[in-house]
């Protein structure tokens, strides 16, 4: 297959950003997954925030077949709820809350903010108000945090947030989606833009590889997570039983962090 190719350019690039990938962020990915295996080992949870499209990443690690608890979701869905386009709860409503300062100030005065936590914040551009303060009051409570963004984006866009920075500005870790400007993949020929974007599937293949090395790194701690198992694979009684169990967790970590 080549680019050429009728059907499968934008797949030919996008298996070209994932190993491109995997060869310049093993590393961090390996320090992000110690990180979480500690968190998690000792009680604690990964926060796991998102705005807009990101949110898709976020819901790759709970609750779904796979994942197991320690890893919470925190999406708003004034900044991602996309489908309806138009009218009430529309993109542009979207669009402009996540560009208003001191909202993320009222999203996480629902937890509390534990050093023993991690925060991980996932944007493509990084630019955004939401985004950039959720790192900073994470940052400024003793928390590791670690940004998932396009620093070829972040760096050719504009800071939205007063202070001038960026999310990568106030990250521990970076870990760089490696996309283009405009996220884009394809340029065809007769459009004027290029068509096709590829931070999804860089961000979710950052966060499977951070769960699965993190469910490696817990195993050999002694401290076997409860995965959300298809009864196809176990059985209906024990795929019921590891539900069962893996919201019961959720729950207990969950309860521990309501603010």
């Amino acid at each position: 297959m080549t680019t050429k190719t009728a059907v499968g350019r934008w797949t030919f690039l996008g298996v070209q950003i994932l190993e491109d990938l995997i060869e310049r962020e093993a590393d961090h990915i390996e320090q992000v997954s110690q990180l979480a295996a500690d968190a998690i080992g000792n009680g604690g949870v990964v926060h796991m925030f998102g705005t807009g499209h990101s949110r898709m990443a976020v819901e790759e690690m709970f609750p779904r077949y796979g994942s197991y608890p320690g890893f919470h979701p925190l999406v708003e869905l004034s900044m991602t709820n996309h489908t309806q386009v138009t009218g009430a709860n529309g993109q542009r409503q979207a669009m402009f809350i996540e560009r208003v300062e001191g909202f993320a100030k009222v999203i996480l005065s629902n937890f509390h903010l534990r050093p023993t936590d991690v925060m991980v914040v996932i944007s493509h551009g990084g630019v955004t108000a939401v985004p950039v303060e959720i790192s900073m009051l994470a940052r400024a409570a003793g928390m590791p945090v670690v940004a998932l963004t396009s620093v070829a984006h972040s760096m050719a866009t504009t800071p939205g947030h007063s202070s001038g920075t960026r999310l990568l500005d106030h990250a521990d870790i970076v870990i760089d989606l490696g996309t283009p400007v405009g996220d884009s993949l394809v340029q065809l020929e007769g459009l004027e833009t290029p068509v096709g974007p590829g931070s999804t599937l860089s961000a979710v293949a950052v966060v499977n590889e951070v769960k699965v090395r993190t469910a490696e790194l817990l195993v050999a701690r002694g401290h076997v997570p409860t995965v959300m198992t298809s009864s196809a694979v176990v059985g209906a009684e024990r795929s019921a039983e590891l539900f069962t169990a893996a919201y019961a967790e959720h729950g207990r970590l969950l309860a521990a962090l309501i603010g």
